[in-house]
């Protein structure tokens, strides 16, 4: 059995939609972060957590990749330049979009206030500008990343695009602007908000 713990405002989110997008029976468990129960699973505390019978994965993206490779969906097989492009998709939204949105969070309300730095949020305002231009020549006019096909990185890249909007950064370039509408318009989406 599949069960999910965690909850849809934070990265869980994700598992949720590719969950979601797959089609599979699964348990969601809503547990905040450092609760008992998700520390029994991960010792930092984060969430998401994810059980496949007694085994334990960790992070969404590991989550959703193990998801989509075991069951042949959302993803290219490995070992194809298919794959090593989605991987590099994968990896820019990881790096360039999670990483800076998750540093603002952090300098925001996550990080002891006499920790937080709030003086770094125009630079990576300003950051986050210039990686949707890359992101947006590398789009270019295809409908998702792959081109037709839907895959693990545009969960997570239009899942921090949404991420982004609710924080208040900008990507400035209509065509990721576009993308995001068109993969949250997916009726996966919306059967994962309604989770």
């Amino acid at each position: 059995m599949l069960k999910l713990f965690g909850n849809k405002k934070s990265r869980a989110f994700r598992v949720l939609w590719a969950l979601e997008e797959m089609q599979l029976e699964y348990d969601f468990a809503p547990s905040l972060p450092r609760s008992d129960e998700v520390r029994a699973m991960n010792p930092s505390g984060k969430i998401p957590c994810f059980m496949d019978g007694d085994d334990v994965i960790l992070d969404s993206v590991a989550i959703i990749q193990y998801l989509a490779d075991k069951h042949g969906l959302l993803t290219y097989p490995a070992g194809t330049i298919e794959r090593a492009r989605q991987d590099g998709f994968t990896q820019f939204a990881n790096d360039e979009m999670d990483g800076t949105l998750w540093t603002a969070a952090r300098n925001s309300f996550i990080l002891p206030e006499d920790k937080r730095v709030p003086a770094i949020k125009p630079t990576l305002r300003w950051e986050y500008l210039q990686s949707m231009k890359t992101l947006a020549e590398r789009l270019g006019k295809r409908e998702y990343l792959m081109g037709d096909t839907f895959t693990v990185a545009d969960i997570i890249t239009a899942h921090c695009g949404t991420w982004a909007r609710t924080a208040g950064f900008e990507s400035g370039q209509p065509v990721i602007e576009a993308y995001i509408e068109r993969a949250t318009a997916r009726p996966a989406y919306k059967r994962a908000l309604a989770v």
